[in-house]
């Protein structure tokens, strides 16, 4: 995490997380391989340099990237990024160009159809607009792939009910899609897509046909999906209010590479792409407009600085702490407090005069001890 000054001078603290990400493996070489063996049984997903060209347009450019057993991974990028050809690289409709992908450690690329049924019941998908077929009921579309994959009648009858209660339309067995809302609809294809018990299951868009309040209901449905049945969740979306919602993890996608990743608290608190930034925006404070219109990089007036930090617990307190503190030496602009994975992400923007150096000097120093990230945004005459 880097603090920066109007001087230029700039304070770098590396969280011990990103630390350990750095260091090999110890040990012996066997027992190296052991580990290695084990990190790979972990991972539902692992693409290693993977790219699709289409003509001269190059969609995906050497990605690699994992999703462990168990975790919901989010995607997310603008249109155009690459998103769509990633997923339909991992369910089979696209054959990379190079690299190599697996599924629960056997490599898809290059499968015939024939040699593809056996890994495609591994993997469910989800699509943006549902992909029901109108002329059957809701347990016939559930039931499908059951028939598909040569289950008998009374088999596919309890499973069909199974999935119906878990999802929350037991009442809804006999209705046909037209009768349904988006949510229930979305709803009978999250049933049809854990039908045969997949390892992972593939998001495609799935809330961005919704409305707020569906979309709010389906994330809790995958999530409590997640909680329950353990299925590893690959999310594709380009909506920054989902990630936070359910994912673990995000990797930021931009014309067809991975730009950034990590967990989810720590990609908001500290995003490296303005990309990243600029995809958080709606959802963290900003400067209030009026006041970014007065902006310059002359020295007068007030100094205007922005700080992001993240902390466990009780530390996102640390507004209160600041002003509680440094009484009188800073004027608090905005900023808010939000609540990821159990830590604190805290934005806001503060002013100090540029005529009282021993106060400016004296809130950077408190913010250095305590990690946070902070960035002079420019300078304002007047009062802020």
């Amino acid at each position: 995490m880097t603090i920066i000054t109007e001087t230029g001078a700039q304070f770098t603290a590396t969280s011990p997380e990103k630390d350990n990400a750095r260091r090999p493996l110890a040990g012996t070489p066997a027992q190296t391989d052991r580990i290695a063996d084990k990190d790979a049984a972990q991972n539902v997903v692992r693409l290693h340099q993977v790219s699709r060209r289409f003509g001269e347009t190059q969609a995906l450019n050497g990605v690699s990237l994992t999703v462990k057993r168990g975790e919901i991974l989010g995607i997310i990028g603008r249109s155009g990024a690459g998103k769509s050809t990633l997923i339909r690289c991992l369910n089979g409709l696209e054959q990379p160009d190079d690299g190599v992908i697996e599924i629960e450690g056997h490599a898809i690329t290059g499968l015939s159809e024939k040699q593809w049924q056996s890994v495609r019941s591994r993997v469910g998908m989800v699509f943006q607009h549902f992909n029901l077929l109108s002329a059957k009921t809701v347990e016939q579309n559930v039931a499908l792939p059951l028939k598909i994959a040569g289950f008998d009648k009374a088999r596919r009858q309890a499973r069909v009910a199974e999935l119906l209660a878990l999802v929350g339309l037991e009442d809804k067995a006999k209705s046909y899609p037209a009768a349904l809302s988006g949510g229930q609809k979305q709803r009978v294809g999250i049933a049809r897509a854990l039908a045969a018990s997949p390892a992972l299951l593939l998001c495609d868009e799935a809330t961005s046909a919704l409305d707020p309040e569906t979309t709010r209901s389906i994330l809790a449905l995958l999530q409590s999906l997640n909680q329950k049945l353990g299925i590893t969740i690959l999310l594709i979306t380009h909506e920054m209010e989902v990630i936070k919602k359910i994912a673990h993890r995000v990797a930021v996608i931009n014309a067809g590479e991975i730009i950034e990743e990590g967990p989810v608290w720590q990609v908001f608190a500290h995003p490296q792409s303005q990309l990243t930034r600029t995809l958080l925006q709606g959802l963290l404070p900003q400067l209030p407009e009026a006041l970014a219109d007065e902006l310059t990089a002359d020295r007068q007036g007030q100094a205007i600085y922005s700080v992001q930090y993240a902390g466990q617990g009780s530390q996102g307190e640390i507004i209160t702490q600041m002003a509680a503190e440094l009484p009188g030496k800073f004027r608090l602009i905005q900023g808010g407090v939000d609540h990821i994975q159990h830590y604190a992400i805290v934005r806001f923007f503060y002013s100090v005069p540029v005529a009282d150096t021993a106060a400016e000097q004296a809130v950077l120093h408190w913010l250095q001890q305590r990690q946070a990230t902070v960035e002079l945004t420019g300078y304002v005459s007047g009062n802020a």
